[in-house]
């Protein structure tokens, strides 16, 4: 008999400093399929499901697949919301149990619910008590997770992502596919480990662009071919998210008896992260220094590329700071495009008149105007509107379609500025391409993204910059409130530590 396997997909990036709460509604505006329909969505392209499916082929595995459910990086997961995806996934646990031999899933790793600090390690929990402690339990991460000692006490094979910009979804989901599948046969017996260090998060969030970083997961890939180590995962963590157990972690699942040799491994791969700590890459400009560049860039190679670092929707920002865009428009910077502004009420303003119409109206800066500025008052044309369908092309969503929801390009002093009304951050060329903006004849792009964007943008770029707006992603940590997180941890504090082990 084949293999019977669950499959399942509950994926949120959660941002403890921004208001409110990610519903149930914002799943369904973003992702949640379920069974054949997620499969049909995901199951070929660069998606952990699609890894899972390649996996199971391999085998001859049975799958049963419950559910795909991602929303955009936001505000912690409302309990409503929590409880009804993570019931999809234990209820068929439940009706499946006599027949599984093992579970599969796709996670994030900082998915913070309003109730609780750790939502992986509470659904693997609640799984736990369905199927008990002992069939195996295969967990992809992605690289910023934050693991809690409860992830990797309630699943044996942990297996996280090894690039920033992530391109290697369904690589990372084979992986994971494949120990579970060998520890479904007996041919391994894994378990995970786990090194922790006081920070908030690695010095390069991760970047595997950079050398010191990127020698990290090269480092994880040679151990990975050591007899017994079966899987090393550096996890950058994320510094948005304020709980117990935050900061960096290296993860490795091994086989029996190689227990000794992964704790080394793992402590000599955090130690090198904690040395580390103070060498940071990114040149963080103003947005005054930025719009002055932009104004003047000579574009016969490519646009200037702008990074919005700081407002980076993906990291649960808002998206709709404003200090990037006053700056531009105050150095009279022109040829240019803005992408994107998060402003539904904007959206539905704009929708209410024409192509070619001017309008004027207040654009940004409304849910907190404390992080990267408030509301502006612009006049412009109206230049395109859309529904905000998109099919990605790139390295990142190539061939996957997504939604901006109601979306306008809005002309303002020769800068076209992309406004829209669902929450996504800027990774694919199609974001902008598909509604007529083309990065080709500009001077300038703004893109809001910390470095997801560099995947797609930066091969098409004369040059890059990083700005920082001070919005609710800024890397200057002091500016949000931690409360949460034990103390010290750098670079909030910079003495008090014990020994690195």
């Amino acid at each position: 008999m084949p293999f019977h396997v669950l499959t399942g997909s509950f994926v949120h990036e959660s941002n403890t400093f921004k208001k409110g709460e990610t519903t149930l509604q914002d799943f369904r505006d973003a992702v949640l399929d379920e069974g054949q329909v997620a499969i049909d969505r995901f199951g070929d392209v660069n998606d952990e499901l699609a890894g899972f499916l390649d996996a199971g082929r391999e085998a001859g595995w049975r799958i049963t697949h419950t559910v795909s459910a991602h929303a955009n990086p936001g505000a912690p997961v409302s309990r409503a919301a929590f409880d009804h995806i993570a019931a999809i996934i234990c209820d068929a646990a439940a009706e499946q149990r006599a027949t599984l031999d093992g579970i599969l899933l796709s996670l994030h790793g900082s998915m913070v619910p309003a109730f609780s600090e750790d939502g992986e390690g509470e659904l693997l929990a609640r799984l736990r008590e369905v199927v008990g402690p002992d069939l195996p339990v295969a967990v992809t991460l992605d690289l910023h997770a934050m693991v809690t000692p409860a992830m990797v006490e309630r699943a044996q094979i942990l297996v996280s992502y090894k690039t920033y910009p992530h391109v290697d979804m369904r690589e990372t989901g084979r992986h994971a596919g494949r120990l579970l599948d060998a520890a479904m046969r007996g041919a391994v017996r894994p378990a995970t480990l786990r090194a922790h260090r006081p920070m908030l998060d690695e010095a390069n969030a991760g970047r595997t662009d950079v050398p010191e970083t990127a020698a990290l997961y090269a480092r994880a890939r040679a151990h990975e071919a050591e007899p017994g180590i079966l899987a090393v995962s550096v996890n950058a963590g994320f510094s948005e998210a304020d709980i117990t157990e935050m900061g960096p972690t290296v993860l490795v699942t091994h086989d029996l008896g190689a227990e000794t040799r992964a704790r080394e491994i793992a402590e000599a791969l955090a130690d090198t992260i904690w040395d580390q700590r103070g060498h940071v890459f990114n040149d963080f400009l103003t947005p005054a220094a930025a719009a002055a560049e932009a104004r003047d860039f000579d574009a016969a190679k490519g646009p200037l590329v702008i990074a919005d670092y700081a407002d980076n929707p993906g990291a649960g920002a808002y998206g709709d700071a404003t200090a990037l865009l006053d700056a531009l428009l105050k150095a009279g910077a022109t040829g240019g495009a803005f992408a994107p502004m998060i402003d539904p009420a904007a959206a539905a303003e704009l929708h209410r008149h024409k192509v070619g119409e001017t309008v004027t109206l207040d654009l940004g800066g409304k849910r907190d105007p404390a992080f990267g500025g408030g509301p502006m008052r612009l006049t412009g044309e109206i230049v395109h509107l859309s529904d905000g369908t998109y099919t990605g092309d790139g390295p990142i969503l190539g061939g996957i379609t997504h939604s901006f929801g109601p979306t306008a390009v809005f002309r303002v002093q020769g800068i076209d500025i992309l406004v829209v009304t669902l929450n996504e951050q800027m990774l694919d060329l199609q974001q902008v391409r598909a509604f007529g903006i083309e990065p080709a004849r500009l001077r300038f792009l703004v893109v809001k993204s910390m470095q997801h964007f560099r995947a797609a943008f930066e091969p098409i770029a004369g040059r890059v910059i990083v700005c920082d707006t001070g919005a609710l992603a800024t890397p200057q940590a002091h500016l949000r409130p931690y409360i949460r997180v034990r103390r010290p941890v750098w670079p909030l504090d910079r003495t008090g530590f014990a020994p690195s082990r």
